[in-house]
């Protein structure tokens, strides 16, 4: 019997891209099996957009009430895809824009990896292009130490300790064993704390072959040297999760290492005392915000 394959599509207030995103994903040389839109209390034209889809039998429109952010969204569709049987779950924002082969190379590096390692994989991640071909900055994944093993016994994969959401397939042995993201972390780094979790008994791949573009506006990593009036809201949020990622689930050194590289990129960026302030305060939060997985349901 084939394995169950769900995309899980997140998304909030881009209905200009949204479409591509899932033409590209219903046009994969390996279909997949259902495709799951959460749809994040969108505002715009989304639900119209949506409507030309809902008579496609492998769609499936999750509408949310009020907007969860990147983590509520993702926990929200993975949820499901799980609940209705799926063996792999396929993760994206609503600007990542698929090859044809995208999904099917991940599926074969996925299961070459294993094959190799002699282990479980917890997940594979494709490799993310910014649209004029040149490599995304905010999506490079963190590699292990020993990345290039898979390469030289020939395989077209490196070995990963981290990646962010965009094209990343998961097992379902990882969500039934490790849950799903924290919804309580709303926006950033929780695709870092869930791969990191994920990969409590070994690291996950990228398969340099399964290929993404992410339509973002800028090809630029996120720093916070970037921080400014109109972007807070999310260097706060940032600054909390990793904060508490770090004081309760990795080490007070590391801690104080991301305390002092955050206020180092500040510096360099030349942010306001108010907003430094602003993320002095967040951080402190950290400290005793220690939110706790959510498990799956199984199915019935």
């Amino acid at each position: 019997m084939t394995d169950r394959v769900a995309a899980v599509v997140v998304t909030y207030n881009r209905a200009e891209k949204l479409g591509r995103v899932l033409d590209s994903i219903l046009a994969q040389s390996r279909a997949v099996d259902m495709l799951v839109v959460v749809d994040n209390a969108s505002t715009d034209s989304t639900s119209e957009l949506l409507a030309t889809y809902q008579d496609d039998p492998r769609i499936e429109i999750l509408r949310l009430e009020t907007n969860t952010g990147g983590a509520g969204g993702f926990a929200a569709g993975m949820g499901r895809a799980y609940e209705r049987g799926a063996d792999w779950v396929w993760i994206m924002d609503d600007d990542c824009y698929t090859d044809k082969t995208a999904l099917e190379r991940l599926l074969a590096g996925h299961s070459a990896a294993e094959d190799e390692l002699g282990r479980p994989v917890p997940y594979s991640c494709s490799l993310v292009r910014y649209t004029d071909g040149s490599i995304c900055e905010m999506n490079n994944p963190g590699t292990a130490w020993d990345w290039g093993r898979l390469i030289a016994k020939g395989q077209n994969s490196v070995i990963i300790t981290n990646c962010s959401f965009v094209s990343v397939l998961i097992p379902r042995r990882s969500i039934a064993k490790y849950g799903l993201p924290l919804v309580e972390y709303f926006i950033w780094f929780d695709d870092m704390e869930y791969t990191l979790r994920i990969s409590a008994e070994g690291p996950g791949v990228q398969v340099l072959d399964s290929v993404v573009v992410h339509d973002m506006p800028d090809n630029r990593g996120v720093n916070f040297g970037d921080l400014n009036g109109g972007n807070a809201w999310k260097f706060f949020f940032g600054a909390r999760n990793e904060s508490s990622y770090h004081w309760h689930h990795n080490n007070k050194l590391d801690w104080l290492r991301f305390v002092v590289s955050t206020f180092v990129w500040m510096r360099r960026g030349k942010v306001g005392w108010r907003l430094r302030l602003g993320v002095a305060a967040k951080i402190l939060d950290g400290i005793k915000f220690n939110p706790t997985p959510k498990k799956v349901r199984s199915v019935a």
